[in-house]
């Protein structure tokens, strides 16, 4: 028996067309359907004598990252502020960028505007690239007619959030990179340097040190088994990242153990504060209600300890709980942070306080990654000095104990 595709969905492209309207004057455009024979009958329908019709195509591009779509987002905004239509803002900014895969992302959206899609639902579409705080606060612009305000704080807060992302993962790769240059040397070493001494040492006829004998059987083991070594370690690392992307068990480790960490874990808990609290300052000041707002607010601070305490506190806010009681009851916040907030409930300038709290915790984090900057070049020169150094000098051992004796 023969099955139907009637009710399967057609995929639908973006064509490009030209044509003449009613006066006979030349148009073009684009426009997002299932086949050329489907741009036709629209632009017929509009009076349009469609004379040419091209299916766009795009070549590969890079990934879309979220500096693309922050500085979309910024885009966006100050044109609307100057009063550029939307589609025309949406042309402008996915015909000029350089990545293909962008301009791409920008294009279908438009195409759904055209169509009568509200900007807050063509978002949504696309949560691989624009998350529910992101959508509903467009949402709440669009229905409160004040789009061009949020689209500009919504700019601020992906700037402001970037930044501090920026911050923390310079603070970490730069030790993790040289710790693993030095892994690279060392490996070098064990592998074509030692047995090349080992070969002129074994022509001396005396007994070797105590270090050279642990370095050199270190060499054997790394000449014999590199490729379980190296496979090995990268074999671990890519699993062990799979297993903190996919795994709620390792992520809540992880997010447990980096906020214990002795020197980093503080940069990152004010970091995941600072994130916390700028998502709520920012969804509370667009006229999202308190409830609505703490669902992004979890996901938006990027610690799985802070996502359960948000749930915990917006179960608390919904029975009529107090904001300030609890985060409180919370006990993950430090206690400025709750003052600043019972300060904000009863001034009624909670979004202002919430927004204070968190300049002063980005710039706890600034001061901080710049100190632990300062910290870690000593520490990993020492590091460093060591390791090659005593490398070096467990081989050259022999040679000077050689020249004690002649």
């Amino acid at each position: 028996m023969a099955t139907s595709n009637a009710n399967s969905p057609v995929k639908e492209s973006i064509f490009a067309w030209e044509g003449k309207d009613k006066s006979g004057k030349t148009v073009r455009g684009e426009l997002r359907a299932g086949g050329e024979a489907v741009v036709n009958v629209t632009l017929r329908r509009q009076g349009i004598m469609v004379t040419k019709v091209k299916k766009k195509t795009y070549r590969a591009g890079k990934k879309v990252t979220d500096k693309d779509i922050t500085l979309f987002t910024r885009q966006l905004a100050t044109m609307m502020k100057a009063g550029v239509p939307l589609l025309q803002s949406f042309d402008i900014v996915g015909k000029g960028h350089s990545n293909p895969s962008v301009s791409k992302l920008i294009l279908d959206l438009r195409a759904d505007i055209e169509t009568g899609t509200s900007l807050n639902q063509a978002f949504r579409k696309f949560p691989l690239y624009f998350d529910p705080l992101f959508c509903n606060l467009v949402g709440a612009g669009e229905q409160a007619g004040i789009l061009e305000d949020l689209l500009t704080r919504l700019a601020i807060y992906k700037e402001k959030t970037l930044a501090m992302k920026a911050k923390i993962k310079s603070a970490l790769t730069y030790p993790i990179s040289i710790l693993a240059v030095a892994f690279v040397v060392t490996a070098v070493i064990m592998i074509w340097v030692v047995p090349a001494f080992k070969e002129v040492f074994k022509s001396f006829g005396a007994d070797l040190p105590a270090p050279t004998l642990f370095v050199m059987a270190i060499s054997e083991y790394f000449v014999q088994y590199w490729w379980l070594i190296f496979g090995g370690l990268f074999g671990a690392i890519y699993f062990f990242f799979q297993a903190w992307q996919r795994s709620p068990k390792v992520q809540r480790f992880m997010d447990v153990l980096l906020l214990k960490l002795p020197v980093f874990g503080d940069v990152i808990r004010k970091a995941t504060i600072a994130r916390w609290t700028r998502t709520l300052s920012t969804m509370f000041a667009a006229g999202v209600p308190l409830v609505e707002s703490l669902d992004s607010v979890g996901g938006a601070s990027g610690n799985i300890l802070y996502y359960e305490a948000t749930r915990r506190i917006q179960n608390e806010v919904s029975t009529g709980t107090s904001l300030t009681v609890a985060m409180q009851n919370a006990d993950v916040f430090p206690s400025m942070v709750t003052q600043m907030v019972s300060i904000g409930e009863e001034s009624g300038a909670l979004d202002s306080m919430l927004g204070k709290v968190a300049d002063f915790y980005e710039e706890e984090v600034d001061e901080a990654v710049g100190a632990l900057s300062s910290l870690m070049e000593p520490m990993i020169m020492v590091i460093l000095g060591v390791l090659i150094g005593g490398l070096v000098v467990a081989m050259y051992l022999p040679i000077f104990k050689l020249g004690s004796v002649v």
